[in-house]
């Protein structure tokens, strides 16, 4: 297997690297407490999407992954790789799971993030969804790491009631190699803004604040929050411009958010896909081929080519219009129905 990429330290704008929060060492010292039985499944707390990094010092800051969200499961029995939505994909991560039983902890539960890393080191979820097979792939990922960034059962203890600061130091603990198949996603020492600042200009997709006292909450609480660089939704792909000349015949994607019980039209995504991603739309569109548009749609229909609201498009944009539309909109694959499948919604 080739050896993934390391990441790079962003640079300040005196390009001085940013340096990660030094790791205290674990304290042997533990009391003895009864053990808590281990969870079958966690929901996977998630961040609240804002616009300005949070102040203060009671926010711990990170880089913002983009892939599939996974726990591991280490338990006797053996390693279970476990998604957001409740699937049990550990033979698709075999050097995950072959990582996770090298870390000496008899139980533990990891929350991370599955990534591949491009030449510069920063996460691609396009290079993800490739090694997998694409949507609905069936292949295993070799090519995965896992940025782990919390820890909520370890050791036969519960640790979700426990504050974040306390889980990342045992984290920290657990997690010692910085260039192995499962990482620690370091915590970075900064003003948030300046690493906000910082990871734009590094290409990154945002980065992630979490309250230092928090427990472990499942759900979008606000204890996490993340800042994009660059938005990225799902949308519900609602048809088609037909061309002669584009590859595959799809000159762009027409794309729709939810409002309310109804779908409506929010404009349409023409870069993002080669020759080989367009192939795979057009057998995948056109068995949903549909007369009638699913939604209302004002503009030209010579070319367009409707279909069933089914799969949803993974969509950078920069912001919207004033009309409502996408504004510089760039495809990045498509959502696996059984995970983070979710369609925008419009409030």
């Amino acid at each position: 297997m080739t050896k993934p990429p390391k990441s790079k330290p962003l640079l300040s704008e005196s390009d001085a690297p940013l340096r990660s929060r030094p790791r205290k060492p674990r304290d042997p010292a533990q009391p003895n407490l009864p053990l808590d039985p281990m969870p079958d499944r966690i929901d996977p707390c998630l961040a609240l999407l804002k616009s300005r990094p949070p102040k203060g010092p009671e926010w711990a800051f990170e880089i913002k992954w983009d892939g599939y969200r996974l726990s591991v499961h280490i338990e006797p029995k053996g390693i279970r790789i476990i998604t957001r939505g409740g699937h049990d994909w550990t033979d698709r991560f075999p050097a995950i799971a072959k990582a996770a039983k090298k870390l000496g902890v008899a139980t533990a539960i990891i929350d991370g993030e599955a990534v591949v890393l491009d030449e510069q080191g920063r996460s691609d979820f396009g290079l993800l969804q490739q090694s997998l097979g694409g949507r609905s792939g069936t292949r295993t990922s070799n090519e995965a790491i896992f940025m782990a960034f919390d820890l909520l059962y370890f050791d036969g203890r519960d640790l979700r009631q426990l504050e974040f600061t306390a889980r990342r130091h045992l984290l920290e603990g657990l997690i010692k190699s910085r260039d192995d198949v499962i990482r620690l996603s370091e915590e970075i020492e900064a003003d948030g803004d300046r690493l906000f600042l910082a990871a734009c200009d590094h290409g990154l997709e945002g980065i992630i604040a979490k309250d230092r006292e928090s427990t472990y909450r499942s759900g979008r609480l606000g204890d996490w929050l993340k800042i994009k660089c660059v938005q990225s939704d799902g949308f519900a792909i609602v048809g088609y411009e037909h061309s002669f000349v584009a590859r595959a015949g799809i000159g762009s994607l027409l794309l729709a958010a939810r409002h309310g019980r109804k779908l409506v039209y929010v404009g349409s995504v023409g870069t993002g896909f080669n020759e080989r991603t367009a192939h795979e739309l057009r057998e995948s569109l056109d068995k949903l081929k549909v007369k009638k548009p699913p939604v209302e749609y004002s503009g030209r229909r010579k070319y367009i080519v409707w279909v069933k609201p089914t799969l949803v498009a993974e969509v950078e944009y920069r912001a919207w219009t004033r009309d409502g539309k996408l504004r510089q909109s760039s495809y990045k694959g498509l959502r696996d129905p059984d995970e983070n499948a979710a369609i925008y919604e419009i409030e």
